[in-house]
């Protein structure tokens, strides 16, 4: 489930939770006259079984702001601070599953990355994004997802999202659909 509150024309809140409560994302947004300033807590599941917190502020910045034409695509570069906690199982093969132990690591870090979205109807945009980071520690991550959005009217919405993420601990991917529906 997820949601979104827009406290008035510039600044906004929203999260996400999975149906079991083990994954989930709080953040928010102010957009500024020269861009976003967005910050994000969550936490993630790796595909074997870990999990990362991960807290960060960064800003997106349109292409547009500094004089350059991008055509029909809004381009926006980001950049950021992050902080994460990982808890991830230590690749040693044990006896049995009560053996399994697992390992805390802590990085702090920055990431850079490119957002870009089109609109190619009234109806239909899409939306794909790239990026990674590096950390204290040798930590190291990279990530890249697209979709497609499409708004019925101005209340109501669809989109179709895929995901990827690795970094030095596991990987994830995530496909998503999404109904949104915006009060008036």
């Amino acid at each position: 489930m997820s949601g979104s509150v827009a406290l008035d024309q510039v600044r906004k809140i929203n999260g996400n939770i999975n149906k079991d409560g083990s994954e989930w994302r709080l953040g928010g947004s102010w957009l500024t006259d020269f861009g976003i300033i967005n910050f994000s807590m969550g936490r993630s599941e790796y595909d074997d079984g870990g999990q990362k917190d991960n807290y960060s502020i960064g800003t997106f910045l349109p292409l547009s702001v500094l004089g350059v034409d991008t055509g029909e695509w809004m381009i926006f570069p980001m950049a950021g601070i992050n902080h994460n906690e990982v808890d991830s199982f230590v690749e040693e093969e044990p006896a049995s599953l009560d053996e399994l132990v697992m390992q805390q690591n802590t990085s702090n870090g920055g990431y850079l990355g490119t957002m870009a979205l089109r609109p190619l109807t009234e109806h239909w945009t899409v939306l794909g994004f790239a990026g990674g980071g590096l950390g204290s520690d040798d930590y190291s991550n990279i990530w890249a997802g697209t979709g497609a959005s499409y708004k019925i009217n101005d209340n109501h919405s669809f989109n179709i999202f895929g995901f990827y993420a690795d970094d030095n601990y596991g990987s994830t991917s995530k496909i998503t659909v999404n109904y949104t529906y915006e009060f008036k």
